[in-house]
């Protein structure tokens, strides 16, 4: 029997109403959410990205900027326009869009971001918050994981949960926010023996490692609850038959366009598993809907307090 397909755009759209109600109530108390990315360079990707962000901003009611310095901004430059956002007390959230051009120091750039505006997650101060189980901003992806297996109503406490990469964006803080949800947790890598025997102890297995269909069936225990986080582009075609052999639609996909995009988990792994996120449609849309509800969460932990109605909530 295949397996459950659980629907990452679903589960968005209700997040999406929920933040667009919170923002109502916050903007009718006088605050109103703000949001400011920062895109440098011409990276097509990146562009993609942040225009998704900011018509979705617009969409639910936050006010958002996007600022676009020159691809040749050195690092103090960039540093004095976080500074500027950080002193700002209508902008809430600041994301630097990732990646930046090779003359500037990334780290110095994330590490200046006021940690209360942190909407990625990513200062070690936030870090710090969510092992320590302190309020705080998670990153986005994970925390849209966590979204997905609660609002699929997928047990997590007392199960396995395997994690498949331990990058500090998605892998780490996944398994914290699995282990703060009392599940038992193993974080694999490229130097783990015995990947697929590991990996078949789960009973909820995360895909985070950035390997076009590597996660075969032989990885999967027979019901197993499997989150694909893997975005990966196929246009070698030897590579293509060797994962969508068979399956006509995808066929005439790859034969207009010349690639198709695949997770990290091989298409035979939904005749095992359980439930399964497809891709794309499943872990993709809740990141920038977690997006927006950190936003809203900065906003009512830097300014709330000040407003009657929201310090009571």
């Amino acid at each position: 029997m295949a397996a459950f397909i659980l629907d990452g755009k679903k589960i968005a759209n209700d997040i999406r109403a929920e933040v667009a109600s919170e923002i109502r109530t916050l903007t009718a108390a006088g605050v109103r959410p703000g949001l400011a990315v920062i895109l440098v360079g011409n990276n097509p990707a990146s562009e993609i990205y942040v225009r998704g962000k900011v018509k979705t901003s617009e969409e639910l009611g936050i006010y958002s900027e996007k600022l676009t310095p020159p691809p040749t901004i050195s690092t103090e430059a960039l540093l004095k326009i976080v500074a500027d956002l950080n002193r700002r007390d209508e902008i809430d959230g600041i994301l630097v869009q990732l990646p930046l051009p090779a003359q500037v120091d990334s780290k110095r750039v994330l590490m200046a971001v006021d940690p209360a505006k942190d909407v990625d997650g990513f200062h070690p101060m936030n870090v710090g918050f969510l092992s320590t189980q302190r309020p705080g901003l998670v990153p986005c992806t994970p925390a849209g994981i966590m979204e997905i297996l609660r609002r699929s109503n997928i047990p997590i406490a007392g199960r396995e949960a395997v994690v498949v990469g331990r990058s500090d964006i998605v892998g780490k803080p996944t398994a914290m926010l699995l282990l703060n949800a009392n599940a038992t947790v193993t974080v694999c890598h490229s130097k783990t023996r015995d990947l697929p025997a590991v990996c078949r102890r789960a009973d909820i297995l995360i895909a985070a490692i950035g390997r076009a269909g590597m996660i075969t069936r032989d990885f999967v225990k027979p019901g197993a609850t499997v989150i694909d986080v893997g975005m990966n582009k196929v246009t070698d075609a030897a590579e293509f038959n060797s994962l969508f052999a068979g399956d006509r639609k995808r066929e005439d996909i790859f034969r207009t366009s010349g690639s198709t995009l695949i997770g990290d988990l091989h298409p035979q792994v939904a005749e095992v598993a359980g439930a399964i996120t497809p891709v794309p449609g499943g872990v993709g849309p809740l990141t920038i809907a977690m997006l927006m509800a950190n936003t809203v969460k900065a906003a009512k932990m830097r300014r709330g307090s000040r407003v009657p109605e929201l310090s009571k909530a």
